[in-house]
C-alpha cells in the first residue's frame, strides 16, 4: 500500500535578522490514494516544492504530520523516488553507470547492472547506456533520472516540475512516456507543475494551491479518458475552470505586491482566452 496521507501540515521559516517570520503555508490536509497520479498546481511562491520535498523527507515540517505507505516520513527513503527539474546527472559516468550508482549500496554489481539496464529499456533508452551526459538532450537527461529514481522500486514517485525547462516538443513525447510509465508500474505519484494543461493531460486528480500563505484553494478530478485530447470540449472545460481560479490566487500576489499600481495594470497581466495560457501559468 503506498498511500501518501498530509495532515495539518504547516511550514513556516524563522524570523532572521532581516525578516519576520514566513509562513510558506499551513494546515495543509491531502490524500493520495495507492496508484494515484496528483499534480499540485498553483502560482510562484505556493509552495508546491516545499510541500513535495517534506514528502521526500528532504525537508522538516514545522507542524503536522506525513506519511507514506503507513509509515512516517522523518527523512529521505528508498520507498520515495525523486525527479527533480535538473536531471543532475553525474558527468564522469556514463548513462548505465549513473543509474546503478545508488543500486551499488542494496545490490550486488551484477543485480545493479541488471536493474539499471531494465529500468534504461522502461524509459527507452537501451540504445545510450554507454553514452556521457554531455551528449545527451535534455529530454534524454531526464529520462535518465526518472530511471534512477524508479530503480530503487519505491512505492511513491515524487516529481518536481520535471519538464520545467524543456522545450515544448520534449516535453509531449515525455508526457506520453511518464503515462506509460505511469501505467506500467502503478506507482503513486505526486506531480508538482505550473502548467495547466499538463496536469490535465497526466492526473487523475489536480490540486489547486494558493498563496499569501499557501493552502490548498480547491480540488479537480479528471474524469476523462485516456490519452487525453486537449482540443476535446471536455478538456479545455475544465482548463478554462481551473484558469479561472488560479487566475485569482495571481491577483491576489501580484494586487499584494503592486499595490496602487495593479488596477492601472491589471489588464496587461490578467485573462487572455487564448487556450495557449495554460502553457504559460
Amino acid at each position: 500500500m503506498a498511500e501518501v496521507t498530509i495532515q495539518h501540515v504547516e511550514k513556516t521559516f524563522p524570523a532572521t535578522k532581516d525578516n519576520e517570520p514566513f509562513t510558506v503555508f499551513d494546515d495543509i490536509d491531502l490524500t493520495i490514494q495507492d496508484g494515484e497520479f496528483v499534480s499540485l498546481l498553483g502560482p510562484s511562491g505556493c509552495g508546491k516544492s516545499t510541500l513535495l520535498n517534506i514528502v521526500a523527507g528532504l525537508e522538516p515540517a514545522t507542524e503536522g504530520h506525513v506519511s507514506a505507505g503507513g509509515k512516517t516520513v522523518s527523512g529521505p527513503g528508498a520507498d520515495r523516488g525523486v525527479v527533480f527539474q535538473e536531471a543532475a546527472l553525474m558527468p564522469w559516468l556514463n548513462v548505465r553507470e549513473n543509474v546503478e550508482f545508488a543500486l551499488k549500496k542494496q545490490y550486488s554489481k551484477t543485480e545493479a547492472r541488471s536493474r539499471a539496464e531494465d529500468y534504461l529499456k522502461l524509459v527507452h533508452l537501451s540504445r545510450f547506456m554507454k553514452a556521457y551526459p554531455h551528449e545527451l538532450s535534455g529530454g534524454m537527461k531526464q529520462r535518465v533520472s526518472i530511471a534512477r529514481a524508479l530503480s530503487m522500486d519505491p512505492e511513491v514517485l515524487l516529481m518536481d516540475e520535471p519538464f520545467g525547462a524543456l522545450d515544448e516538443q520534449t516535453r509531449m513525447m515525455l508526457h506520453k512516456e511518464v503515462q506509460y510509465i505511469w501505467e506500467t508500474t502503478g506507482k503513486t505519484v505526486l506531480f508538482v507543475t505550473h502548467n495547466i494543461r499538463e496536469s490535465i493531460l497526466l492526473s487523475d486528480r489536480i490540486v489547486l494551491m494558493g498563496t499569501r500563505p499557501g493552502g490548498i484553494r480547491g480540488e479537480f478530478n479528471v474524469d476523462l479518458p485516456r490519452p487525453r485530447d486537449p482540443s476535446s470540449e471536455a478538456f479545455t472545460a475544465l482548463e478554462k475552470q481551473i484558469m479561472e481560479m488560479l487566475e485569482k490566487e495571481i491577483e491576489k500576489v501580484m494586487r499584494e505586491e503592486m499595490g496602487d499600481d495593479f488596477r492601472s495594470k491589471k489588464a496587461g497581466f490578467l485573462y487572455r482566452s487564448n487556450r495557449d495560457m495554460g502553457d504559460h501559468i
